[in-house]
């Protein structure tokens, strides 16, 4: 099973992804639109039955790489893919740190999108 939690503020956005790893490659989604339901769910999971977490960065309550720090720490270690709209230097260097799987940038290229998932998901199986 590949499972996906994804975390996008806007839902227009969190759709069209949660569309797109669904019909493309067929992965069970777990969308949220608010980050601290995401953390709380996450926190449940266990890389038996989570595969990939998508987080955009900048949101209300945690950011992406709070919420990515939450999970560490909890011992939940599965490929992050960051969503962002300024890849500045700051946050490319910790979220380095972080061990950041990869990096999309907005406006997503859905197809860029599916690209990566799938490499991470392959790496990983």
């Amino acid at each position: 099973m590949f499972a996906v939690a994804v975390v996008e503020d806007d839902p227009i956005t969190l759709d069209l992804i949660a569309d797109a790893l669904e019909t493309q490659l067929d992965a069970t989604v777990y969308p949220f639109t608010r980050s601290k339901f995401a953390r709380d769910f996450l926190l449940q999971q266990t890389s038996d039955s989570i595969s990939l977490i998508i987080s955009d960065q900048v949101m209300p309550e945690y950011d992406g790489l709070s919420l990515l720090k939450t999970c560490q720490s909890s011992g939940l270690n599965v490929p992050f893919l960051l969503i962002t709209a300024d890849p500045n230097k700051e946050l490319v260097i910790e979220a380095r740190k972080l061990q950041v799987t990869a990096f999309l940038a907005k406006p997503l290229n859905m197809e860029e999108l599916i690209q990566k998932s799938k490499e991470v998901v392959s790496q990983v199986s």
